[in-house]
């Protein structure tokens, strides 16, 4: 039987952060939160949409300033969150940039990169104590059909190539970059037997405000045309991260994505991926890269992979 909205368990008594919590996916997913229970947490650049967002919402919500972009935004929100909260369920890796009009972020990375993985990454390092013993604590992170793009595993070089920025292969590095953290994460919590699960989605083609960067010119006529023929409205496409966010039956490590039309749409499913994306021992060096970028260590024990990894198998 098809996972739905509707069978999402209640939520009441949980403390959930959404990035990205103003609009599209993440205003989708704060609202069933929410609807459920939950107080969310909407983490937004702008906090004026950001209000707006809240009023739309049926529940408890707050505004939290968010800027991804500015590692020293991510280290004031993740203290204000540590004065506000003494703990958190739920944590969702969800906004993103794609072909920005910035070539680099504050910290000098480049955009998609610095934003759409090293401000995740510190964020949830600097708030990952939180959820500690928090008895079905969760990461999700969002990656996309787009991280196959990614063309080998991020490295330092990549990391601040500012001159690539609006290509499509800057953005599925990005996201390959939150594959492969998701990934990494898992192990290393589950090695350390935290309670915190580590988990990804995708949520196939939606046409949300995160197509409205500059796209390179080859790429938007190919976009209308897929959005037009397999694109599902934000309410659907959110439905992977709703699952990977409350789905009490899934396993750490998880990728999940739409099922039908080649994960464009449909109801969440196991999702597979590229080969790069489960390469273990680039997982690490990835991680130790972003620990290095960004300055945030989380203390946890490295994990050590076999040679190259193992295949993950599907959904895992």
């Amino acid at each position: 039987m098809d996972w739905s909205p509707a069978g999402v368990p209640g939520q009441n008594g949980r403390t959930a952060l959404v990035t990205g919590g103003s609009g599209g996916l993440g205003l989708e997913v704060a609202r069933l939160l929410a609807g459920r229970g939950a107080h969310v947490v909407l983490a937004c650049r702008s906090t004026e949409r950001g209000r707006a967002a809240a009023a739309r919402i049926a529940g408890s919500t707050e505004v939290l300033p968010l800027d991804l972009a500015s590692l020293d935004s991510v280290r004031r929100a993740a203290d204000e969150v540590r004065h506000r909260h003494g703990r958190l369920d739920l944590l969702v890796n969800n906004a993103g940039v794609m072909f920005p009009s910035r070539p680099a972020t504050d910290d000098g990375f480049e955009s998609h990169f610095g934003v759409n993985h090293l401000g995740h990454f510190a964020l949830t390092g600097l708030l990952l104590d939180l959820m500690h013993g928090v008895p079905g604590s969760r990461v999700v992170t969002v990656s996309s059909l787009a991280h196959r793009a990614g063309r080998g595993a991020p490295d330092a070089s990549a990391a601040r190539a500012t001159s690539g920025h609006r290509s499509l292969h800057a953005y599925g590095r990005s996201k390959l970059a939150n594959l492969m953290f998701a990934r990494e994460l898992e192990r290393r919590l589950a090695a350390g037997g935290a309670e915190t699960l580590s988990v990804a989605a995708h949520p196939g083609l939606s046409a949300t405000a995160l197509w409205q960067g500059e796209a390179p010119g080859w790429l938007r006529p190919v976009s209308r045309v897929a959005l037009r023929l397999l694109a599902q409205p934000p309410e659907r496409a959110a439905g992977p991260v709703l699952r990977a966010a409350t789905d009490p039956l899934l396993r750490g490590g998880t990728y999940l994505g739409p099922g039908e039309r080649f994960e464009s749409r449909g109801a969440p499913a196991p999702a597979a991926s590229s080969r790069v994306s489960r390469d273990t021992l680039a997982q690490v060096r990835l991680w130790e890269l972003s620990e290095t970028l960004t300055g945030v260590h989380y203390g946890l024990a490295p994990s050590r992979p076999a040679a190259g990894g193992p295949p993950a198998k599907a959904g895992g």
